[in-house]
């Protein structure tokens, strides 16, 4: 863990904004819901440390990859307050989400292999298909995509929790 400056340097909300590549209102959203932190200036002004710049790089991966922002600020929650996070720090959410990230690639997989299942004949009548779903067998076994469903449970059932990363 790097101990944080006292000469720290400080960034205005348009730097942070233009060089993380997001809108200054979510900075402040960001704020609001507790995932990031700002000082403020003699003149009421919002200020962020650069290491910022980080986190809102991880904020923004982990919603990319459908992580909740519940689940991210619950991963933020572990970093340092007072010091800025080390290698080691991002290691430790790393392997606490390896198990659950590789669930969900092994499921975006198998939705990518197997999507053309279900519309890949072009009669866009999915539930009485004959040719990938023959009087509407997989309607009487339960709702939802029943293949990718099985395949999924089959090929993840080692790795997956009770709770999920991504509800």
């Amino acid at each position: 863990m790097t101990q944080l400056d006292t000469d720290a340097v400080w960034l205005k909300p348009g730097q942070v904004a233009e060089r993380a590549g997001v809108a200054v209102s979510a900075l402040h959203y960001y704020e609001q819901v507790g995932l990031i932190s700002s000082r403020r200036t003699s003149g009421n002004r919002r200020e962020y440390r650069r290491d910022v710049l980080r986190v809102i790089a991880f904020i923004r991966t982990a919603q990319r990859l459908g992580v909740s922002l519940e689940k991210i600020k619950d991963a933020l929650d572990q970093l340092p307050e007072q010091a800025i996070p080390g290698k080691r720090d991002w290691a430790r959410i790393s392997r606490q989400w390896r198990d659950e990230l590789t669930a969900r690639i092994e499921e975006l997989t198998a939705l990518r292999d197997n999507f053309s299942d279900c519309i890949g004949c072009g009669c866009l009548s999915l539930t009485s298909c004959p040719y990938s779903n023959p009087n509407d067998i997989l309607g009487q076994q339960g709702t939802g995509a029943r293949r990718l469903t099985a395949r999924t449970t089959q090929s993840t059932t080692r790795t997956r929790t009770e709770t999920s990363l991504f509800s």
